[in-house]
This record gives C-alpha cells, sequence and structure tokens, in this order.
C-alpha cells in the first residue's frame, strides 16, 4: 500500500502540533511539506530563506526535517511534491479564508482535510490549566506566566491528587529550530 502524501498548511504553532501528535509516527502517510502564512510571525524579509522544520523534532522518519513553503506556493507545491491532501492546521481566520484555501487545494488536484480535536488532544495524566485566546499576540505566553506564578505564591494545590503546579511552559515554533531546552520555562 502507498503512502498518502501531506502538505500541512500552518502558521507555526497547530501546524506542527497537529503533525507531532497524528501523522509524525503514522506509517501509512508521509509530510512531504508545510507552508507558512505571509502574515506570519517570522519577521520582515526581503527573500525567504530556506526553511526546514528540524529533524530533531521531526523523528527518524524525517531525517531531513521538513521543507516549510510559502503559503503563496500552494499549487506548485502540490503539484512538484505529487501531494494527496493538504491538512489545514491554523487559526484566526474566517470561515470564508479556510473555504478559499480548500478550494486552491481542491484546484491543484489535492483532497482537503482539517484535523478533529479528538485527534490531536494530548492526554495528561495531571491536572492541566490551559491560557487560550482567540488569535496569535494576544499574550497569552505573559498570562500563563503570570498565572503560574499566582498559583505558585497561593501554595495552590490540585484537589484531584494533591500535587503542586509543575511547570508553565510556553512552546517556541519550529521555525528556529528550537528544543524543549530552549523554551520559556517558569518553574512553580
Amino acid at each position: 500500500m502507498s503512502q498518502t502524501r501531506i502538505l500541512i498548511m500552518g502558521a507555526a504553532g497547530r501546524d506542527f502540533h497537529d503533525f507531532n501528535t497524528v501523522f509524525r509516527d503514522d506509517e501509512r502517510v508521509e509530510v512531504v511539506a508545510f507552508t507558512h502564512t505571509a502574515s506570519q510571525n517570522i519577521g520582515e524579509l526581503d527573500a525567504l530563506p530556506t526553511r526546514r522544520y528540524p529533524p530533531a523534532l521531526a523523528g527518524e522518519r524525517y531525517p531531513d526535517g521538513i521543507p516549510i513553503y510559502p503559503e503563496s506556493e500552494l499549487e506548485t507545491v502540490v503539484e512538484e511534491a505529487d501531494v494527496d491532501t493538504v491538512v489545514f492546521s491554523y487559526s484566526d481566520v474566517s470561515h470564508e479564508h479556510v473555504m478559499h484555501q480548500a478550494s486552491r487545494a481542491l484546484a491543484a488536484g489535492a483532497d482537503f482535510r482539517l484535523v478533529g480535536p479528538d485527534r490531536m488532544m494530548l492526554r495528561a495524566s495531571i491536572p492541566v490549566v490551559a491560557v487560550d485566546a482567540v488569535r496569535t499576540g494576544c499574550g497569552k505566553s505573559q498570562t500563563a506566566r503570570k498565572f503560574a506564578d499566582l498559583l505558585r505564591d497561593r501554595g495552590r494545590r490540585w484537589p484531584s491528587s494533591g500535587s503542586r503546579c509543575r511547570t508553565a511552559t510556553s512552546w517556541p515554533s519550529g521555525y528556529s529550530g528550537s528544543t524543549p531546552s530552549s523554551a520559556s520555562t517558569r518553574a512553580t
């Protein structure tokens, strides 16, 4: 049986999470590329450098990492990489925008899909508090750190296990070649 060739459209967040939780170890698929949005928080550049999702995060099935292309090149990448399915993996956009991207993928000859929450949610054996927002740049990292400080200062114990909150983590994007050791973490 041949592998399904997947391109993941993203914005350096959910796309990488979806890859790691749903696709990285799935032998039935090969993720051949990511795309990034033009408005992504990666700085202003005259010419975009070649970007790759780092091999250290991509896993042993991807020893060279995974290339990341501008979203504007979607149709070209679908054709040149023989993509079977385009997975839309970012938020902060309207229904109209999502469906426009679906139309682009379908017109290029690929299927289009979204990953549902049951497939990408992480299971936790300890209590988890999440800080979320409606868009990028709202201050989630700062809010999570402040919240963790407040919990620590109050000696908060979680009722289910009696354990204390251990860390608050703001995870960086894979564009910088970051690893967990370079994440912004505050012990509590």
